[in-house]
């Protein structure tokens, strides 16, 4: 079924609107707009499908599990920054509990209950996992137009690692010995001779220092890591991928084309200068798709678009509108998990809301 077609759309939100919400109307009362919402985001969604289904022999059941899924879901919907914050509103918010799935005379998990279970959703990549099967449901059979590429700062509340210059051991001059090995520099040349496997395996994802130029030209340091995403026209965030803040943007094109390759088919991908390469240009010809890259002069004369590709390239302020709302309403600038697959497993859930949220919208 194309579930996102705008006449499937209606059927999906009137079957919410009508049934789902006034028996829920019935059972604990009144709901708010935000709550409402989260009804619909978890109906789309399907967060608890998701859990992996282990038979335990100790320990808490499969089916719980599932309940703490749909309250970290809660917790990017509601705009809650801290787990403390999500089980206080849980505590007193008795048609949220009903809506997460906890029943009204258990007591609620304790605060490490929800780390360990969160810690569990990033090993196993919940979050990762249920957005792919988003795309796929909704995005599998279309044909997409644009694809447009960006990295995105992420604040850490994490100690950076420092490099080989600053731990005062420079890189060796010279020819290595026979039984010496040295790091292969990643570059995008050599990731065009790897498989997808490889290439994520060499991208670096501790925690580093980034520099990076907004749009006005002013540099910004952080401390953290970069988010590469990959957004379709209509908003919704196809494919990511989380990098150290120090690794340029460019290196992440090529893995990020072969996942989101494997989910949708496009036409055209948008980037900006910062992804200028002969390489980036063959391998998206390789794909069979049409490259629109802002030339970098690099101190030479500067190659504008043709009149027709110039309107089409307007179209990656979507990547930038995606972004913001990422940080801005879900939870992208409230980093407070520690390490690459915790951070990552934070920002999915965000992807996976606003994903869902730009499909609500396409209803109107």
């Amino acid at each position: 079924m194309n579930a996102t077609t705008p006449q499937q759309i209606m059927q999906r939100w009137h079957i919410v609107q009508g049934q789902l919400i006034p028996a829920l109307h019935q059972e604990i009362g009144l709901l708010t707009p935000k709550l409402e919402k989260l009804i619909h985001i978890l109906e789309w969604s399907r967060v608890e499908e998701w859990v992996q289904r282990f038979s335990y022999r100790t320990g808490r059941p499969p089916h719980e599990l599932a309940w703490l899924a749909n309250a970290f879901v809660a917790k990017v919907v509601l705009g809650l920054t801290t787990t403390v914050h999500l089980i206080e509103r849980l505590s007193i918010d008795k048609a949220l509990q009903r809506i997460c799935g906890f029943p009204l005379h258990k007591k609620l998990p304790s605060a490490s209950t929800f780390s360990r279970a969160f810690e569990t959703f990033a090993k196993d990549k919940l979050a990762e996992r249920a957005h792919e099967g988003l795309i796929k449901t909704h995005f599998g059979d279309r044909l997409i137009g644009h694809i447009s590429r960006d990295g995105t700062a992420i604040e850490a509340r994490e100690r950076p690692q420092k490099n080989d210059k600053e731990n005062n051991n420079p890189k060796p001059k010279g020819r290595p010995r026979k039984d010496e090995k040295r790091p292969v520099k990643l570059n995008v040349a050599r990731q065009r001779t790897q498989c997808l496997e490889e290439m994520l395996k060499d991208i670096p994802t501790d925690c580093r220092r980034g520099t990076k130029c907004n749009a006005q030209g002013y540099k910004h340091s952080w401390n953290g890591y970069k988010l590469h995403l990959d957004i379709a026209d209509c908003g919704v965030p196809i494919a990511a991928l989380l990098s150290s803040a120090s690794m340029h943007d460019s290196r992440a094109a090529i893995p990020l084309s072969h996942i989101s390759a494997a989910r949708v088919t496009n036409l055209y991908d948008l980037m900006d200068a910062a992804y200028c390469s002969i390489d980036l240009h063959e391998h998206s010809r390789e794909l069979g798709h049409v490259p629109l890259i802002d030339h970098n002069p690099r101190g030479g004369e500067k190659e504008e678009f043709e009149p027709a590709d110039a309107v089409r390239y307007r179209e990656r302020s979507g990547a930038e509108r995606a972004n913001g709302r990422l940080k801005d309403e879900f939870g992208g600038r409230h980093i407070w998990v520690r390490g690459a697959t915790k951070v990552m497993s934070h920002l999915m859930f965000g992807i996976l809301v606003l994903s869902v949220d730009q499909l609500l919208r396409l209803r109107q």
